[in-house]
C-alpha cells in the first residue's frame, strides 16, 4: 500500500482515541397512570363476569338442539311406558321427573306445553292437561289385535305393518307368539322394502288344492310379464278368461244439446199510449174523391 495512506490512517486512529464521545441513553418510559387504570378495569370486569362452561352452554335455554333433545327423550319415554302397559296419563312435571330432566328452565317448559307436546303427532293431550302416548292403533290386548285384523280382512283393506303393531300393542312379543301358535295370523314380507305385514288367517276361505295343480302354478314365472303380455299368451293358447277382467273405462254419457229456439221478433207498435186519441181519416178522403 501507499505509505502516505498508511500515515493518514494512523493519524485518524489517534484523533479518534483522543476525542471524547457521549452516549445518549434511551429515556426510560414512565408509567402512564391513565392507561394502567384502563387495563386494570378491563381485566377486573372480565374476571368478575360469569364464565361460560361447555357443559352449561349445552343446557342453555336458547339452544334449539337442547330443546329438541328434551322433547325426544320425552317421546321415547312415553312410547316405552305405553309398550310396558302403563296407560294412565302424566303431567309435564311427572314426565320430567321420570326422565331425570328437572333442571329444565321455564322457557323450555312453556315451549313444551304450548307448542312441542301439543302439536306432536305421537303425544295425546287429555282434557285435564295431561299427556299420553298416541299410537297408530288403539290396542289393549291380543283380542283387540285379532278383531282389528278381522275387520281389515272383511273390508278388503289388507294387512297391518308389524312395526305399527309393535308400537301400538303393549307386551307385543308375547301376544304375537300366542296368535302365531294358534295359526290366527300370517306374516308376509313386502318385497319393496322388506317390511313384515300381518294378515288375519281366515280358515273358512281355505280349500284343498291338488298338488299337481300347485306344482304347475308355481312352475310358471310371471315376474317379468305385465297383464297385457299374459293376456296375449292366453289368447295364443285359446284361453279367453281374462277378456272381461280388469278395470273398465267409464263410458262418457253424451248429453243432447238443447234445441235452439227461434226467436220471434214482434213488430213494435208505435204510439200505443195514444190509441184513444188518434182518429182515422180514411172515410173523409173517399168522400172527397167521389165528389170530385
Amino acid at each position: 500500500m501507499d505509505p502516505a495512506l498508511l500515515k493518514e490512517r494512523e493519524l485518524f486512529k489517534k484523533r479518534a482515541l483522543t476525542t471524547p464521545t457521549v452516549e445518549k441513553k434511551k429515556a426510560e418510559s414512565k408509567p402512564d397512570p391513565v392507561k394502567d387504570d384502563k387495563k386494570k378495569s378491563k381485566t377486573s370486569s372480565a374476571s368478575s363476569g360469569p364464565k361460560l362452561d361447555i357443559n352449561t352452554y349445552k343446557t342453555h335455554t336458547g339452544s334449539s338442539q337442547y330443546r329438541f333433545g328434551v322433547l325426544a327423550k320425552i317421546v321415547k319415554h312415553m312410547k316405552q311406558r305405553h309398550q310396558d302397559g302403563e296407560s294412565y296419563p302424566l303431567t309435564l312435571e311427572e314426565i320430567l321427573d321420570e326422565t331425570n330432566q328437572l333442571d329444565v328452565g321455564n322457557k323450555v317448559k312453556q315451549w313444551l306445553q304450548t307448542e312441542a307436546l301439543a302439536n306432536n303427532p305421537k303425544i295425546e293431550v287429555t282434557p285435564d292437561s295431561k299427556y299420553l302416548f298416541k299410537a297408530t292403533y288403539k290396542l289393549k290386548d291380543r283380542k283387540a289385535l285379532l278383531k282389528l285384523l278381522k275387520q281389515q280382512d272383511l273390508k278388503g283393506l289388507g294387512g297391518i305393518l308389524l312395526e305399527d303393531v309393535q308400537e301400538s300393542l303393549p307386551h307385543c312379543e308375547k301376544a304375537l307368539k300366542i296368535l302365531g301358535n294358534s295359526n290366527d295370523i300370517i306374516y308376509i314380507t313386502r318385497p319393496i322394502d322388506k317390511k313384515k305385514v300381518l294378515f288375519y288367517n281366515d280358515r273358512t276361505a281355505t280349500m284343498p288344492i291338488d298338488e299337481e295343480f300347485q306344482k304347475l302354478w308355481r312352475s310358471v314365472a310371471v315376474d317379468a310379464m305385465d297383464d297385457q303380455k299374459i293376456e296375449e299368451y292366453l289368447d295364443k293358447q285359446g284361453i279367453r278368461s281374462m277378456q272381461d277382467h280388469g278395470p273398465k273405462k267409464p263410458v262418457a254419457i253424451k248429453r243432447k244439446k238443447a234445441a235452439q229456439r227461434k226467436k220471434v221478433f214482434k213488430k213494435p207498435r208505435d204510439n200505443e199510449h195514444l190509441a184513444d186519441v188518434l182518429e182515422t181519416y180514411e172515410d173523409n178522403t173517399l168522400t172527397q174523391k167521389n165528389t170530385v
